[in-house]
């Protein structure tokens, strides 16, 4: 006898071994008790969820002979007909390639015949939104108003492309992806019927890869025991079969990542690479990874969730202390776009190479979480630059943000500037000016100069953007301030006066030339 595969030989014959889709087959079982049953009805979700298999099990439901509490009772001559695929009350169409109005007006038509055998005639359309328009236009009428004996359900994963009339025509059921838990705890029941080996590590490892579907997980499966055949299915072996990366070398990427030590992050690929691991899943592992470094960072009941061990959730918050959320986002997001690109790519290593080299090299983006990078790179440096000895600056190379004590001496303390320096900062007012970065430079254009108190200078500005950009922000002042000192070499003082109209503007100008002839007394 042939071999049968995992998923199809513990397909669910009954409701009650349907996992995860409670609040779906609840619903369907009181309307079989209470005989209130629907005219057509609309399966959606993620494949591997359980709709066609519901399906199936509502068709041998409503024709069951003797149904108990709602479900077939597997024994009668209707509900094994259905299973074994003979019965003529059932019939199943793969709308992928049945697509066109001829196939739907075929089925038109025969459901003007009553069943031959049981209770009702069940449609069950898988993939229906691969019909054409013509063909939902043909199915319409009859799906609005069948006779009392049809019932149609369709089925399909992409419900956004079914037409508005037909979705208001249908009771639509929405099947959740299956949580890791349950995935896990079904295929623990199905390996210890099959007399099969595994570490719970293992297990949980195929659940959480076959992300939301009981299908999948039992494909993964199904592929590690052939593999394995006869051996215990151990977390290692796992991995290898799977081609998947363990998490310890996650760690390891991303450490130096944040080091920006591109040649460590290229060791690493290559050892993955030699591994002979797959790079498509390895980078959908790493960004799911960076995922819950992201949980990590932003709740402090990470163990609510992620689901792995205590040594695991303790290194993710080691890790996720390690970058400020804005960058761990700006990995997930670069790694996402290498995710939908590196699926159909030829060389998928170099497109990974160009992904590590840029998330370490933030200064080949302009986004603003790239800038915020930059900035995080920039503070590291200057935090493990040292204060250089004197005499020691050479002993460490060129240190990014070291300064010696003797550099330190060497900067002496300018004298304050007196009223003749005062005058030629005003004489070369529109040079100093020019020299300024923009918009300081657009605000000083328009200043009126006078000479304040203290031989500091009164720059008059009209009341509005310019006097906000100076009075409201003291590291503008402070710029000015520098940007004068340079010029004179010696300390410039500036305070800035707020005249509110355009007239008093315009006569606040006093002649430096004037004052600076005066005689005027310069404590010392």
């Amino acid at each position: 006898m042939s071999y049968t595969a995992l998923y199809r030989k513990f397909r669910p014959d009954n409701f009650d071994d349907v996992k995860g889709q409670e609040h779906i087959v609840t619903t369907l079982r009181n309307q079989i008790r209470a005989n209130r049953l629907g005219h057509a009805y609309l399966f959606t979700g993620t494949r591997g969820t359980g709709k066609t298999t519901v399906a199936k099990i509502l068709a041998k439901a409503v024709n069951c002979e003797n149904p108990v509490d709602g479900n077939p009772c597997g024994e009668c001559a209707a509900c094994k007909n259905i299973a074994g695929g003979a019965s003529m009350n059932v019939i199943e169409i793969d709308a992928a390639s049945n697509n066109g109005v001829d196939n739907i007006r075929e089925i038109v038509e025969e459901v003007s015949y009553s069943p031959a055998e049981g209770k009702y005639k069940v449609y069950i359309i898988d993939e229906v939104h691969m019909l054409s328009i013509g063909a939902f236009n043909a199915l319409l009428k009859t799906l609005e108003e069948p006779p009392s004996y049809v019932i149609f359900i369709l089925a399909t994963t992409e419900v956004h492309k079914i037409p508005i009339t037909i979705l208001s025509r249908c009771q639509r059921y929405d099947f959740r992806r299956i949580t890791i838990e349950t995935i896990a705890g079904r295929l623990r029941e199905l390996m210890d019927v099959e007399q099969v080996r595994i570490e719970e590590k293992a297990l949980r490892y195929v659940a959480k890869l076959a992300d939301g579907s009981m299908r999948d997980g039992l494909s993964l499966l199904d592929q590690c025991i052939a593999f394995l055949f006869g051996q215990e299915l151990t977390y290692d072996k796992v991995l290898d079969v799977l081609g998947s990366v363990d998490t310890e070398v996650f760690g390891r990427l991303f450490r130096s990542i944040l080091k920006a030590d591109v040649l460590s992050c290229i060791h690493i690929l290559e050892e993955i690479v030699m591994q002979g691991r797959e790079l498509s899943q390895f980078v959908a592992d790493f960004t799911w990874y960076l995922r819950n470094l992201m949980l990590a960072k932003a709740t402090d009941d990470i163990e609510e969730v992620i689901d792995a061990s205590t040594e695991n959730i303790a290194r993710l918050k080691e890790e996720a202390g390690m970058a400020d959320m804005d960058i761990i986002m700006r990995y997930i997001r670069i790694f996402s776009e290498l995710s939908g690109q590196i699926r159909f790519a030829s060389q998928k290593r170099i497109l990974i190479e160009m992904a590590l080299i840029k998330v370490c090299r933030p200064a080949m983006e302009t986004s603003q979480d790239a800038i915020l990078d930059r900035i995080r790179q920039v503070e590291d440096k200057v935090e493990h630059a040292a204060i250089l000895p004197e005499g020691m600056e050479g002993a460490f190379g060129n240190v990014p943000g070291a300064v010696s004590t003797s550099a330190k001496k060497q900067k002496p303390e300018l004298p304050k500037a007196i009223p003749e320096d005062i005058k030629q900062i005003t004489v070369k007012w529109p040079s100093i000016v020019g020299s300024a970065d923009n918009p300081m430079k657009m605000y000083l254009k328009s200043a009126r100069l006078s000479l304040g108190g203290d031989n500091c200078l009164m720059v008059v500005l009209p009341d509005g953007l310019a006097s906000d950009y100076f009075i409201k922000n003291p590291a503008n002042k402070e710029q000015l301030e520098m940007l004068l000192s340079d010029f004179a070499g010696k300390q410039v003082e500036v305070n800035f006066q707020v005249i509110g109209s355009d007239r008093e503007f315009e006569e606040s100008y006093i002649d430096l030339s004037q004052i600076v002839n005066m005689e005027i007394e310069i404590e010392d």
